[in-house]
């Protein structure tokens, strides 16, 4: 009987919680999902009640509390994932990913797993110590939210189409819940009220009566964001089977990564092309028109989206586990690597940028709008 599918990135083993804390018989257990799942369920029930008698009940009033504390105990467990499927350790997971979830054996699964098991779990640690000293953690939490969203998709439009397709059953429909999960905690923390810097009506227009080519370092960001969306757009169409001679090239001399049949990099790219270039431009457009409030957060979510892609498609690419004839050729390594990383960088300093100095994005007031006037 084979294991229902989890999402890697998320809880690839509530069912297998047991075995990764050192049950002996991870066999047997591998062979019963039911004795699993039980198991796993009186082991987060035990975890709730301890949390629940230290903290008095008094944590349980914001419910993503609850959601970090699981998320925090599963991402241990994809940490040993991979520190397993690495051969770092051994003896832990191996039943439960032969029979429940061998994609979790690709490259792809393996850095998700990485992902999950050391940023998304420091992510965790601080929101909930956040939590506990009733402090904000809003920006974290977009930040989280955008980077377990982008693993979660890509990793389950990859199983669906690639070539793990024929190993999935009806129970991979399972797998709603931890996408519903993510969505509702989103909508949680963009009700958060926001951290409003105090900035007068008068410096807020100032700020934004100054033209793109007044604010240099605007111009550097539009600049990089231009070049950025030209990438996503090359690499979607070189997925797309572009017959141009460029983009045969690329895929056969740059990324043969993008040709792996298990479709991961390929639904990677596809996602850049149809919703991360969209927003790129609408940045560009927030650099340069003032008062686009939106900016500042969805900047966070996409900038956790890219950072966790480019992890996953970078380590993908350059891993053992991936075939050869698809790993990055050693004569490319340094360009690809260089070119993926600044690929990376662009949503972060755009990120940066909008919490260090947000004045240019804020709503204009009517005492501002009145100054603006008056210079006019």
């Amino acid at each position: 009987m084979q294991l229902p599918a989890v999402p890697g990135a998320l809880a690839p083993s509530l069912l297998a919680i047991p075995v990764a804390f050192g049950i002996n018989s991870a066999t047997t257990l591998a062979d019963s999902p039911l004795v699993l799942m039980l198991t796993g369920v009186l082991v987060l029930a035990s975890l709730f009640s301890i949390i629940f008698f230290v903290s008095g009940g008094s944590h349980f009033q914001d419910p993503l509390f609850c959601v970090f504390v699981v998320f925090s105990f599963t991402s241990v467990v994809d940490l040993i994932i991979s520190l397993e499927e690495d051969g770092y350790i051994s003896g832990f997971m191996e039943a439960y990913i032969r029979e429940g979830e061998p994609y979790l054996r690709t490259a792809h699964g393996i850095m998700i797993c990485y992902w999950d098991g050391i940023l998304h779990y420091g992510l965790y640690l601080a929101m909930i110590a956040a939590i506990g000293q009733r402090k904000s953690y809003r920006n974290l939490g977009l930040f989280w939210l955008g980077s377990l969203m982008m693993s979660i998709v890509v990793f389950l439009l990859g199983n669906l189409i690639g070539k793990y397709s024929s190993d999935l059953s009806p129970a991979f429909l399972l797998n709603l819940p931890y996408i519903l999960i993510p969505i509702w905690a989103g909508t949680r923390l963009f009700q958060q009220p926001k951290a409003l810097p105090c900035l007068s009506p008068e410096k807020v227009a100032e700020e934004q009566r100054k033209r793109l080519y007044q604010r240099p370092q605007d111009m550097g960001l539009v600049l990089v964001l231009l070049l950025t969306a030209a990438f996503t757009f090359f690499r979607g169409m070189v997925v797309l089977d572009c017959p141009a001679d460029s983009c045969f090239e690329y895929i056969y001399q740059r990324e043969p990564y993008l040709r792996d049949p298990v479709a991961y990099p390929k639904v990677q790219m596809l996602i850049y092309m149809f919703y991360v270039l969209p927003f790129f431009c609408l940045c560009i457009y927030g650099l340069v028109l003032p008062g686009c409030s939106w900016l500042p957060d969805w900047s966070l979510v996409f900038a956790g989206a890219v950072a966790q892609a480019q992890f996953s498609h970078l380590g993908s690419s350059l891993h053992p586990r991936t075939p050869f004839p698809y790993q990055t050729p050693e004569d490319v390594w340094w360009s690809f690597f260089i070119t993926n990383v600044l690929y990376a960088l662009g949503p972060q300093l755009l990120a940066y940028r909008c919490l260090r100095c947000p004045a240019f994005f804020l709503p204009a007031t009517p005492a501002s709008l009145h100054v603006g006037k008056k210079h006019q």
